[in-house]
């Protein structure tokens, strides 16, 4: 009888176990970035960074509303290709998300932003940085990053301030990020009394820029600045030095990465390349970044490439948020959300404008030396 009885037990506890299960909150978290293609090293960063938030939030047992909240990650490949990038959009609010983080580019991220706003679904992008990404009146888009205006701006002027450049190049690979960093680029040298002598454009798939750069050799251009991503930098950068061009090469966000001294194969001088990222932290803030990257590397057994921790900021903006506003639907969060002031995250303090724009956005200006990159200064 006895037996019997704790049998009975035990499957009343294993129901009402069941039935606590089942109280718990769903939030389903949707991330999208180029996981295939020649920028796929990037998009897999920013998915790990997701994942890395994801995992730690579910155990903290984060509390919405009062039940607790389990997330999960629908994690989406847009090869960097607008099509894709809308067609990995639809998906997710076809799938009921709850919030998504991404897209990596630009050019994804603005079309895709439509797709959100007319489904309603906060979008927080961790590294797009044209500035028409927030100019488009949805209240749903938001980022972690400095615009283009701010990092192209501060590039041009620093190329004719700190750099000295007295004729100066500009290419770019006629995408939404590439040639908008370039434009603003470009503006921030002649506001800065410098000279243009050369704009050439390429395309995100090339590998020869032997004509471009030739017609540029002949301006004798002391920078040269590429509005791109670093599969691209790092074969002009070797081009560069088979025609013998020994000028500076800068970039933004797009190039300053890892990988790109391997993609460049060794070509690269010792301070040659200067770079900026959006974002940056100083003081007692490196510490929290320095952290990251150690616990990222511990986890992923590899390094940071770039936006992993704007990714892992996005998702705890979020979630911070749904938590806030004790309702994890998109309509009862997003106001909480626009009102974001603040946080602390890894990648520094976050507050987002009327826009969805992150205010007083840091830069972080890079070089490399011995093939690492090194910090050379944080500007706002």
């Amino acid at each position: 009888m006895q037996v019997k009885l704790n049998l009975v037990v035990g499957a009343v506890a294993a129901l009402l176990s069941g039935a606590a299960m089942s109280q718990d909150l769903v939030v389903k978290i949707g991330h999208v970035g180029p996981t295939s293609g020649a920028i796929a090293h990037l998009g897999k960063d920013n998915e790990l960074g997701a994942r890395l938030a994801i995992e730690e939030l579910n155990a903290k047992g984060v509390m919405i509303g009062g039940k607790k909240a389990k997330f999960e990650l629908l994690a989406e490949d847009d090869a960097g290709d607008p099509k894709q990038g809308t067609a990995a959009a639809q998906k997710l609010v076809d799938s009921k998300v709850n919030g998504v983080v991404g897209h990596l580019n630009s050019g994804t991220s603005i079309p895709a932003s439509k797709v959100y706003s007319d489904a309603g679904i906060p979008q927080i992008s961790p590294s797009a940085t044209n500035p028409k990404f927030t100019r488009n009146g949805y209240k749903t888009t938001f980022r972690v990053v400095a615009d283009d205006v701010h990092l192209g701006g501060t590039l041009g002027k620093y190329s004719v301030k700190e750099l000295h450049g007295k004729s100066i190049a500009v290419i770019d690979d006629r995408t939404a990020y590439g040639q908008g960093v370039a434009d603003e680029f470009e503006k921030g040298v002649k506001g800065a009394g410098g000279k243009v002598v050369g704009r050439e454009f390429t395309n995100d798939k090339a590998t020869d820029f032997t004509a471009i750069l030739t017609s540029l050799k002949g301006k004798k251009p002391d920078v040269v600045f590429f509005g791109g991503m670093d599969a691209v930098a790092g074969p002009m950068l070797r081009q560069m030095k088979q025609l013998g061009i020994e000028a500076k090469f800068m970039g933004g966000d797009g190039i300053c990465t890892g990988e790109l001294p391997k993609l460049a194969a060794g070509t690269m001088g010792d301070g040659q390349v200067v770079c900026a990222e959006a974002g940056g932290v100083e003081g007692e803030a490196k510490k929290s970044m320095d952290d990251f990257k150690a616990k990222f590397k511990s986890k992923f057994n590899v390094d940071v490439q770039i936006y992993a921790p704007y990714v892992y900021d996005a998702v705890n903006v979020m979630v911070a948020a749904m938590a806030k506003a004790g309702s994890a639907e998109p309509a009862k969060y997003l106001p909480v959300l626009a009102k974001t002031s603040g946080y602390k995250g890894v990648t520094g303090v976050i507050s987002f404008d009327e826009k969805g724009d992150i205010k007083n956005g840091a830069l972080t200006l890079y070089t490399y030396k011995g093939g690492a990159r090194e910090q050379l200064a944080v500007v706002r």
